[in-house]
């Protein structure tokens, strides 16, 4: 009896391995989440230092939007035994939680363990863009793009970087790197905003039109372009786009704004007034008691042209 009990305790530990290992496998086969996590659950359970266990889980965790879990279970990894790949889906899981701080320290140690992970550098150049730390973010979208000289999105974010610190003539060459290596109206649609930006109303006229003739569908390009026949005085062109771009979004207060703003130009005081109200009702709240124009905090008239706002908001105001 006693070399039987002997025999089954020594057998114990090969037993749970070999279903541990079992279990494992089938995890990492399964592409439903929740039952990905449930598997690495036992087998964390059976061998609580299965650190690729963790990882996985940390993976499908951070996929199904725990983030948080996602971070402690990279974080046993990192305790552990750091590497670059857990910092860097560490770093993920905290850009997702919008803690641009801890991604960048996370991305950071990730480049610092593996000097050609380019997506970690990526990742690094964004965390710094996000926290407005634009000279530094353009350091490592330079090294991305040496590395990758054909990724679109690094020259426009990067545009974008050099815009943020107003060099706006290396921002330009940027975005019309980016239409060259991809001419898609994503392309054109990021250049004539930021023409727009800089008040180079004809231009972006021009980069909108091709968004528009590259894509029919596109609500944005309708919206900006009827932005830049607003500012050139073309206010009935304005109108048609304004009303193009309520037929993707009808509750779309920018688009009701703007065809107010284009009707009090053309001297169509009626029309002026239903679109004002129209876009009021739907930004209404209690603030806007006392400081009217705070209503529309949230609109892109507010944010982006404040000053053209303010110059007809009063006159609509009164209608």
């Amino acid at each position: 009896m006693k070399k039987i009990t002997i025999v089954i305790f020594v057998l114990s530990p090969i037993l749970f391995f070999g279903q541990a290992k079992k279990i494992y496998r089938q995890a990492l086969r399964t592409t439903i989440l929740k039952e990905k996590i449930e598997l690495l659950n036992q087998v964390i359970e059976l061998e609580p230092n299965n650190l690729d266990a963790y990882f996985h889980r940390g993976l499908a965790k951070n996929d199904l939007g725990d983030y948080h879990g996602a971070i402690v279970d990279y974080s046993k990894i990192i305790v552990e035994e750091p590497d670059a790949d857990t910092y860097f889906n560490r770093g993920n899981s905290r850009y997702n939680l919008e803690d641009f701080t801890g991604a960048k320290s996370d991305y950071a140690r990730a480049v610092n363990l593996d000097k050609s992970f380019i997506d970690a550098r990526y990742s690094l150049a964004c965390a710094k863009y996000d926290l407005g730390d634009y000279a530094e973010a353009i350091k490592d979208f330079n090294a991305v793009i040496k590395v990758i000289p054909d990724l679109q999105i690094a020259y426009t974010l990067r545009a974008s970087a050099y815009a943020a610190l107003e060099d706006y003539k290396k921002a330009l060459k940027d975005y019309s790197t980016a239409i060259l290596v991809t001419p898609n109206a994503d392309a054109f649609l990021n250049r004539g905003l930021f023409y727009l930006d800089i008040n180079y109303y004809q231009k972006a006229n021009a980069d909108f039109n091709i968004v528009i003739r590259l894509d029919k569908q596109n609500a944005f390009g309708y919206f900006y372009r009827g932005n830049t026949f607003l500012f050139l005085g073309k206010y009935n062109d304005a109108v048609i786009d304004f009303n193009n771009a309520l037929k993707f979004d009808s509750l779309d207060f920018d688009a009701l704004l703007g065809l107010s703003i284009a009707y009090y130009k053309l001297g169509d005081l009626g029309k002026a007034k239903s679109y004002f109200k129209k876009a009021q009702t739907i930004l209404k709240n209690e603030s806007s008691v006392e400081k009217p124009i705070e209503q529309f905090a949230t609109s892109y008239w507010y944010l982006k042209q404040i000053m053209f706002f303010k110059s007809v908001f009063y006159d609509l105001n009164k209608l």
